[in-house]
């Protein structure tokens, strides 16, 4: 009997798994990953139904408290999740809410006009990857509670408890180890981040932060400036072309619109969106209406003013945009997001919605503000001309490669195989790692491009200035999807683009300068998660005939407790290792360390470039004295 002849498909093979079980054997289709994303997911999940009660009018205050023993409690002072029997299912609201998928006030009309819970896959997704969660919900006079332990309850009626005169909800939930991948550890620094932006978002909210874990480690985040300080906030590191934020506000039928914007002396470009207070990092028809009103808006002033003669061509969207700090943020009543993270609007209706109110609204500002206007508009100017000339270097390159009948830069070692999913091009510093790394790769699928020095530090030069420098150029080409108007994802030869460097400070800065190239322009190769950096080993130690490689000294004083006698050798480069060496600790898949760039906090990379990158020299210092006490190691 044959294999298909053995299988069989009929109503008894269909299994429905009752309850939150679904959850719990696929984490990964609900919360994306079960490494620490999806663990911090869990709290957004819980954050974002009390910020719907605030957006709705309810509540003010949110306090989040990463507990000492693992565990995350976040409360409300909003109107309560509802305690009455639940006429379908015959259970409590809480219950329902926190066991059963899809249930919920953001499905029925009138219990909240926008919400960002919508994009999520909602508390009860937290109840089932939890350990245990505990619900408290102050409403109609009462305290009710209710325990769960991995989605079930430990009781099946929710507690009433003492008379109370305020309302509120309050979540407290421990992560199921046998869920997640690695250490429970929430990280107070992603949590921060995202709570002040949702302060920043929602304007006179106040969210409270608190590390029972470490002493006097708190902030609280509340502005009454909304998105306007937001802008200050991103901008305070750099020159301001213009001292006042433009903030602009729009309700339309189904949608409300917040948009605030400043130029600064910068040459890189930040447009930040946001669709019911979601990063919306992919765009969307949102930031499509914006960028487009904001082009039409500063050509007719330009050339109102006969800043742009009648021959001068129009200002391209991207010279409008260069030095531009822009928050976006659209309340929408049913958001429809896409793109393969879910972070993209897919509104068609607000593509126009935006249009109109901007095109409104932008010419107005305009003109009350003309100072301000013509400054934004000569710096466009400036960046109009830069782009001709970039255009003409970009020319330059793509004429070399035509002429070149590799059409690749002489020092790429290339890989055999065509296919881009495949391949892997290795950026290693110097000659000296060149060597080991050519011999230690396997050449069907790995590349090796050796950059010479330090490239140049693009954020303070124009994209121009960048493509005369040779390296840089080299980069582009073995690439392959060109640069600025040129570039084309589709056109990638590597899906793996590995930055590897040696663990010191000049090859820390060496990273970061082509961290700072790949986020200001290939930004979508990082986006698309083709850029990754390798994590050699700083220590080798062998024991008898066994080679142990330790990327860091946590690790080595860990096995230092079980080998004591045993002496470890310090690498101070990557041309000390061998090419077996090198293959087995940086190269091969199957025994490296790889560690991936992403975009999910677009805002804090941009900040943290302009800060270690930019031409503060002030900022550059005060964030090196604060952090200094976190290296762990210097070579000078």
């Amino acid at each position: 009997m044959t294999a298909k002849q053995a299988s069989s498909y009929d109503a008894k093979d269909i299994e429905v798994l009752p309850g939150l079980e679904a959850v719990r054997r696929r984490p990964g289709m609900y919360i994306g990953t079960t490494g620490p994303r999806g663990l911090h997911h869990l709290v957004w999940e819980v954050v974002d139904n009390s910020v719907d009660e605030a957006m709705a009018g309810f509540a003010d205050r949110i306090d989040v408290a990463l507990l000492a023993d693992g565990g995350c409690r976040v409360e409300d002072n909003g109107r309560g999740i509802p305690v009455s029997r639940h006429a379908r299912t015959r259970k409590s609201a809480l219950t329902t809410v926190l066991t059963t998928l899809h249930a919920g006030g953001k499905f029925k009309q009138g219990a909240y006009t926008v919400s960002g819970g919508l994009h999520g896959v909602g508390v009860s997704v937290v109840n089932a990857l939890a350990l245990r969660l505990e619900a408290e919900v102050v409403r109609d006079g009462f305290r009710w509670s209710q325990a769960f332990e991995r989605g079930k309850p430990v009781h099946p009626q929710i507690q009433k408890g003492r008379r109370a005169r305020r309302t509120g909800t309050t979540i407290t939930f421990w992560p199921d180890p046998d869920v997640f991948e690695d250490t429970i550890a929430f990280s107070y620094g992603a949590v921060s981040q995202r709570l002040r932006e949702l302060a920043f978002l929602n304007r006179g909210l106040e969210v409270r932060l608190v590390d029972e874990r470490e002493e006097d480690r708190s902030d609280t985040f509340r502005y009454k400036g909304g998105i306007r300080d937001f802008i200050l906030h991103l901008n305070r590191h750099r020159e301001a072309l213009h001292s006042r934020v433009m903030y602009l506000e729009d309700q339309g039928g189904d949608a409300e619109l917040e948009v605030a914007m400043q130029w600064t002396a910068s040459f890189s470009e930040n447009v930040l969106s946001f669709a019911n207070n979601i990063n919306t990092h992919e765009g969307g028809t949102h930031e499509e209406g914006f960028r487009t009103a904001l082009t039409k808006a500063m050509n007719d002033f330009a050339r109102s003013k006969n800043l742009l003669k009648e021959k001068d061509s129009n200002l391209g969207g991207e010279d409008v945009r260069e030095g531009l700090t822009a928050v976006v943020s659209i309340k929408v009543r049913e958001p429809q997001f896409e793109g393969q993270t879910k972070t993209k609007l897919g509104n068609t209706e607000i593509r126009s919605y935006v249009v109109k109110a901007l095109n409104r609204m932008l010419p107005e500002w305009l003109e009350r503000h003309p100072k301000d206007a013509r400054r934004i508009v000569e710096k466009a100017r400036q960046a109009q001309h830069a782009r001709e000339a970039a255009r003409k270097a970009r020319d330059v390159i793509r004429r070399k490669s035509l002429l070149d009948s590799s059409r690749l830069p002489g020092k790429l070692v290339d890989c055999t195989s065509r296919d881009p999913e495949r391949a892997e091009l290795f950026i290693v510093e110097g000659d000296s790692a060149a060597g080991p790394a050519k011999n230690g790769r396997d050449s069907s699928f790995q590349a090796v491009l050796p950059i010479r020095g330090k490239i140049l530090n693009v954020e303070k030069a124009r994209l121009a200035r960048a493509l005369q420098n040779n390296e840089i150029q080299a980069l582009i080409t073995a690439i392959g999807t060109g640069i600025g108007e040129d570039f084309d994802l589709e056109k990638a030869r590597y899906h793996k683009v590995i930055m590897l460097t040696d663990a010191d400070v000049d090859g820390a800065h060496i990273r970061t300068l082509l961290l700072t190239f790949f986020f200001r322009h290939m930004l979508k190769l990082v986006g698309a998660g083709y850029v990754h950096i390798s994590v050699p080993p700083l220590y080798r130690v062998k024991v008898g005939r066994k080679v142990h490689y330790l990327s860091d000294d946590a690790e080595l004083e860990a096995f230092k407790a079980s080998h004591p006698k045993a002496r470890p050798t310090r690498f101070k480069g990557l041309g000390e290792m061998n090419d077996e060496e090198l293959s087995v600790t940086a190269l091969d898949p199957a025994t490296r360390t790889l560690v991936q760039v992403r975009m999910e906090d677009a805002a804090e990379a941009d900040e943290m470039f302009s800060t270690l990158m930019g031409s503060d020299v002030a900022a550059r210092k005060e964030f090196i004295q604060q952090n200094a006490g976190d290296v762990r190691f210097l070579d000078i």
